[in-house]
């Protein structure tokens, strides 16, 4: 009842509320919350704005009576969670100690440690369990723990741990989930908070559509995702919260460690974050579970009739239950019981001691039990467990709800001692200091369960398999349509790339593992033609006619779709292409996913989460469609992309490359499924593509290698003796040839023109030819690719693209010659690609001037020939460059 309504007829309201008492007391709880929303539904109907109910009281989900007992020996858990404990915390206070001030975590993994015990050994199902391994995402900062569990089921050794957060040499760990550096080991970059909730739900989503289209059985897999309280600020992390409800993905389960605390302070200091959570789960859809108190919070739950206790929790803030923690059980009954004598009344039979002990639900493995368990066998919607814990759990003063939680890396004596104390390990007082890694003995019943547990469930979690399907792709002939000249018909790249993906997934190897991703941007790029023969993958098939229904390429929605049409969504989209990227990995079966995109709305917007794609190994094609600065009439500054291959060049494992022709998208494409499908290679490839139609060539002899490394000869100089090499590569390498015909008509002048479309592989030749030849002293030097290239090629080189200047200059030190580069610093404009490309200087006229001016500038041409180009071409000398506009 709102506190700011000024009730006429109390006695009527008591009436109501004794009706309902009545209810739940002789026909029990269901019945009483089917009234109540019977009656919320029909006061709607009637036109009365009712609450929206979506937050319950401060307390459990799951009423005691409800619960079940831990499966088996509860204690013998309990010691097996000592060792995991003990060897957590002392593997980041050892990387701490002797001045290797190696960073690392203890409390954030001392606040979730109950949570995984129970996954481990109830819930979290291995690479043999019948269905096949659950998909874990752990929750980055608790990593030392997962170490540690690993350790005690020998998994990991002492040295490894010992050598946490040191991995150059080979021998350590890495401080968090890397798939990079532990590849049989984690599974998913999980530290990059925020990124990691989307990715689970639409890895859920995927698992989904493999079992859809008949290519691998969900059977009874779950995907679990731990995140911290304070993630859930990033955007990101509750952004496709509605996603999962509306795919019905009952496999997946949340947990969110709610310890009330972020890297500085309170979550919310000044509210109730899991309040706050519940209303944004419950509100998008979600089934919530909130595991708030321990049970030996339940004697006394029951004991208050009127509910006034968890009215009292209602009324705090979490400030209050940080600051509690922090100063004992004298502060905690003065704080919560003392000014209510009937509050009182409820623990006057329970010393400060018993007070002190009884625990936050997410310490209480029974309750966290009951909770998993009620998750996982719930259908119909998505999960969420709100567990509250506290930060630095037993940690003492060193760290138990202090503020500096998040930081604190090393252990006291006393607090060393509260800590053995508390979980009951089993080390002596002069044993502590030492801080030993230590494991159950073989033949104890600990040692006994983990074995038993581990295989009951299947194997080892965390677990990434390293064998992985390979695939036979086709050979370039496949596309031999997109080799030869187009004749007089004109295409765009992407209409050529649209061709492409036209035969492979009609190809009976690889069809069927085709994925192809758009964020609501089909009919922008011409691939509307893919609804009807593909289907858009829909789990509830297509409930309306289209209004588009009676056209040749209708919207068609089908539950074995094979196309993932997100909407405008780049993060869910690049979601869905990572979990189909590492498909290989986690369901065994190879995918092939091409995720198209304006090339603007890759890189710029979603840069953190395709670089936690590049450490989960992901492979796959990205393609940048409407790419350039200059390519779109009309658009503005934010549609034109003029650095994300600039942004791509920082991606180690991505291989990026722009395109002016199909035959050299068909090239890519080809080698990048063989790299990627046949040999095994952990890369991704992406692709600009472009809009402007024009006539294609026929793909010159012996290119392919070139295409591939990033640089060719595209067409030597007709007279074999050239005074000048040109280069160029997507929007602008039309223009370079154009220049190299002005140059030869108007001056005289014959010119090499190359296409240098894979910049960033040329850059990386060039930097591994470097390291050998100063490590190499006294070998013979090797020349970086380009430079074999060029040997004996005469005069300047002039480099133009659609590209920040920047992105070029990672090769000007490999070029023989001294060298131009034009491109397109600043801010985009709106107006044709002709007026644009003269306004960024890199038209044909710009691109003459440039050559004349090298060849002038070292001697061997008249300056007069550069001010004729000017006037001839109409350049103002004096215009502004687009950096200064």
């Amino acid at each position: 009842m709102s506190s700011y309504y000024k009730d006429p007829d109390p006695q009527e309201t008591n009436d109501w509320l004794a009706s309902l008492d009545g209810v739940i007391k002789f026909e029990g709880k269901e019945k009483a919350d089917y009234l109540l929303r019977a009656l919320t539904e029909h006061a709607r109907r009637r036109g009365v704005a009712t609450s929206p109910g979506i937050v319950t009281p401060y307390g459990n989900t799951i009423p005691p009576e409800a619960e079940e007992p831990l499966p088996g020996d509860s204690l013998v858990a309990r010691n097996v969670a000592a060792y995991v404990r003990w060897n957590a915390m002392a593997m980041v206070a050892r990387a701490n100690k002797g001045g290797k001030s190696l960073g690392g975590h203890i409390a954030t993994y001392s606040s979730v440690s109950a949570i995984y015990e129970v996954g481990f050994n109830w819930f979290f199902r291995g690479p043999q369990a019948p269905d096949g391994a659950d998909l874990v995402y752990f929750q980055g900062h608790s990593s030392p723990g997962v170490y540690a569990r690993a350790f005690v089921e020998g998994r990991l050794s002492e040295e490894q741990l010992d050598h946490f957060r040191r991995e150059v040499d080979g021998r350590g760990i890495s401080s968090y989930p890397h798939p990079w550096l532990m590849p049989d080991f984690w599974e998913y970059p999980t530290v990059s908070m925020g990124l990691g909730p989307m990715l689970a739900i639409y890895q859920a989503r995927f698992m989904r559509y493999l079992d859809r289209r008949g290519l691998r059985p969900a059977g009874d897999r779950k995907v679990w995702f731990f995140m911290g309280d304070g993630e859930s600020d990033e955007p990101e992390a509750l952004g496709a919260l509605p996603v999962a409800v509306r795919e019905g993905l009952d496999n997946l389960i949340f947990v969110v460690n709610c310890n009330l605390q972020r890297l500085d302070g309170p979550v919310r200091g000044n509210g109730k974050i899991i309040q706050e959570l519940e209303a944004r789960f419950r509100g998008a859809g979600w089934n919530v579970i909130k595991v708030i108190w321990g049970s030996e919070w339940d004697k006394i739950l029951m004991r208050d009739r009127e509910g006034r206790l968890l009215a009292r929790f209602g009324e705090m803030v979490d400030g209050d239950f940080q600051t509690i923690r922090a100063r004992g059980p004298e502060y905690l009954r003065e704080k919560l019981f003392s000014d209510d004598p009937y509050l009182r009344s409820l623990v006057e039979d329970i010393s400060d001691q018993e007070l002190w002990q009884m625990t936050r639900g997410g310490h209480d493995p029974r309750k966290i039990y009951n909770a998993f368990k009620a998750a996982t066998s719930h259908r119909g919607q998505p999960t969420v467990l709100l567990v509250k814990t506290i930060k630095g759990f037993g940690m003492g003063q060193a760290g138990e709800s202090v503020m500096v939680a998040h930081n604190v890396k090393k252990m006291d004596r006393t607090s060393l001692q509260i800590f053995r104390d508390r979980f009951h390990v089993p080390l002596e007082d002069d044993q502590l200091a030492e801080l030993p890694f230590i494991r159950p003995p073989e033949d104890s019943p600990e040692a006994a369960f983990i074995k038993e547990r581990r295989q009951a469930l299947g194997g080892p979690v965390p677990f990434r398999a390293t064998d992985h399907e390979t695939l036979n792709t086709p050979e370039l002939s496949a596309f031999q349509s997109l080799l030869e000249s187009s004749q007089q018909r004109e295409i765009s790249t992407t209409m050529a790339f649209v061709r492409l993906l036209g035969i492979l997934v009609k190809d009976k190897e690889i069809g069927q593992r085709i994925v192809p991703i758009i964020p609501d941007e089909a009919r922008t790029f011409g691939m509307e033609g893919l609804f009807r023969q593909l289907g858009i993958y829909a789990p509830s098939g297509q409930l309306y006619e289209p209004q588009d229904s009676e056209t040749i390429a209708w919207y068609r929605e089908d539950p074995a779709g094979q196309i993932l049409e997100e909407g405008i969504t780049e993060a869910g989209a690049i979601s869905s292409w990572t979990a189909a990227g590492t498909a290989h990995v986690h369901h065994g079966v190879a995918m092939i996913p091409f995720y198209i995109f304006y090339s603007i709305f890759g890189f710029q917007r979603i840069g953190d989460q395709l670089w936690a794609a590049g450490d989960a190994r992901t492979r796959g094609f990205l393609l940048g469609a409407t790419s350039g600065r200059t390519t779109l009439n009309g658009e503005g500054l934010q549609h034109q992309d003029g650095h994300a291959l600039l942004f791509a060049s920082a991606y180690p494992s991505c291989r990026a490359y722009d395109p002016s022709f199909a035959y050299e998208v068909a090239v890519l494409v080809q080698r990048g499924m063989q790299r990627m499908y046949r040999d095994g290679e952990d890369i991704f490839y992406y692709l600009t593509l472009l809009n402007e139609n024009y006539h294609q060539p026929a793909m010159p002899d012996g290119a392919e290698e070139g295409i591939e490394r990033g640089m060719y000869l595209y067409r030597p100089a007709a007279s074999g003796q050239p005074t000048l090499q040109l280069m160029g590569s997507g929007a602008i390498m039309r223009e370079v040839i154009a220049a190299a015909d002005l140059l030869r008509d108007d001056f005289g002048l014959d010119s090499n023109v190359w296409s240098v479309l894979g910049i960033n592989q040329l850059h990386r030749d060039g930097l591994l030819a470097e390291d050998w030849n100063r490590t190499h002293p006294s070998e013979p030097r090797r020349q970086s690719y380009v430079a074999q290239l060029l040997a004996g090629q005469p005069g300047p080189v002039v480099i133009a693209t659609d590209y920040v200047v920047a992105y070029v200059e990672q090769i000007r030190r490999l070029l023989p010659a001294p060298v131009a580069i034009l491109g397109t610093d600043g801010y985009g404009r709106s107006d044709t690609r002709e007026r644009l490309r003269s306004f960024f200087k890199v038209d044909r006229h710009h691109i003459v001037v440039a050559a004349l001016a090298e060849l002038a500038r070292h001697g061997d041409l008249d300056q007069a020939m550069v001010e004729k180009a000017i006037s001839t071409y109409g350049i103002d000398p004096d215009a502004a460059h687009p950096l200064t506009r």
